[in-house]
């Protein structure tokens, strides 16, 4: 790689830590309106409740590195972000599959983010802010646990759809 100007590298990496803190917000919306509505499948909502803890720590994470900067999180971004998880959240709910396609949204989402962390991970490598590194690699790590979970769980949460619907029970929550 071409020897890069530092200061569009750091542009680039705050820039993607700020968009990281933000897609973190949205991710707690996104779980807090699934936990919601899981009566009827406790091990879903257990693993949720452990990865928003995760989350929690994520935006903590991020919020260190950007104090090593001196820069804020943008409101702006969180707040929007929220807003967006919220809603997508609650597009789901009166679908008879809400299980699954939260399923599938999530699945979807915690590899956007594992995505995210990558990137930020080779911008920091390329800028020799190896300081953030092990931080976002910890993010990074439980994004694609979370991620695997979801994918391995997968074909056990349709079945027990399935068998909901079968003997008339609400299967869609």
């Amino acid at each position: 790689m071409a020897s890069l100007p530092q200061d569009v590298i750091l542009s680039v990496f705050v820039t993607g830590l700020k968009n990281a803190h933000a897609v973190e917000h949205q991710a707690l919306a996104l779980i807090d309106r699934q936990l919601d509505h899981l009566a009827n499948y406790p091990d879903v909502a257990d693993r949720l409740r452990l990865h928003r803890g995760e989350t929690e720590q994520q935006i903590e994470r991020l919020e260190e590195i950007l104090d090593g900067f001196n820069e804020s999180r943008s409101m702006l971004k969180d707040a929007a972000l929220t807003f967006s998880g919220n809603m997508a959240a609650l597009g789901h709910v009166f679908a008879p599959d809400e299980i699954l396609k939260n399923s599938f949204a999530n699945f979807a989402f915690e590899n956007f983010e594992a995505a995210s962390y990558k990137s930020l991970i080779t911008i920091a490598d390329a800028g020799n802010l190896s300081s953030a590194t092990p931080l976002l690699t910890r993010s990074l790590d439980e994004e694609l646990a979370m991620a695997a979970w979801v994918d391995e769980n997968n074909a056990a949460l349709t079945r027990r759809y399935l068998e909901r619907r079968a003997a008339g029970e609400n299967a869609s929550h």
